[in-house]
């Protein structure tokens, strides 16, 4: 948003000129420092959904899948000895998976590094963003079809969603 955020009004409500709410004011990026920069929101659609999920359940809890997405280039593609999708003819670009956590969701559903993920439940993954964004609007326990590429084979793997591990504590 190019609405600005001071330090006041961070949590406040980003609503357009009817007085709809848009979003959550978070952050803002500024040279100076002040209120001239890029200013940050959470979406209210991503506010509505934690509101919901601290009513119901006390928490929010994330779908989570333990793997390092990098955005596709076809130097990153090449080097997994894959095809990024726009090489192969598909149209969404895709996300290659450069690192997958043991034991974690992905790994038990035999997604491996350089797998290229494609779509989730039917929908295209186009970035990092939305893969991140589509696996924590998953409810951990189900599952759902993972459309990848691996070495220039489409398939479709069933992962069944994890929560997102809570950080551990550092060491006093």
């Amino acid at each position: 948003t190019d609405a600005a955020i001071n330090p006041g009004n961070s949590g406040g409500a980003l609503v357009d000129v009817n007085g709809n709410l848009m979003g959550i004011n978070t952050a803002i990026y500024s040279r100076s420092g002040g209120s001239m920069g890029i200013g940050f929101a959470i979406p209210v659609s991503t506010a509505k959904q934690v509101m919901e999920s601290i009513v119901k359940d006390g928490q929010v809890t994330r779908g989570w899948i333990g793997v390092e997405p990098q955005a596709l280039s076809p130097e990153l593609a090449e080097t997994f000895g894959s095809k990024s999708p726009t090489q192969a003819g598909e149209a969404s670009q895709g996300v290659i998976i450069t690192g997958v956590l043991q034991g974690a969701p992905a790994a038990k559903a035999g997604i491996l590094p350089g797998d290229i993920i494609v779509s989730i439940a039917g929908k295209p993954v186009r970035n990092v963003s939305e893969l991140l964004t589509s696996v924590s609007m998953i409810k951990p326990g189900n599952s759902e079809k993972f459309g990848i590429i691996r070495k220039e084979v489409k398939q479709e793997l069933l992962a069944s969603v994890g929560p997102r591990p809570r950080p551990k504590a550092p060491a006093r």
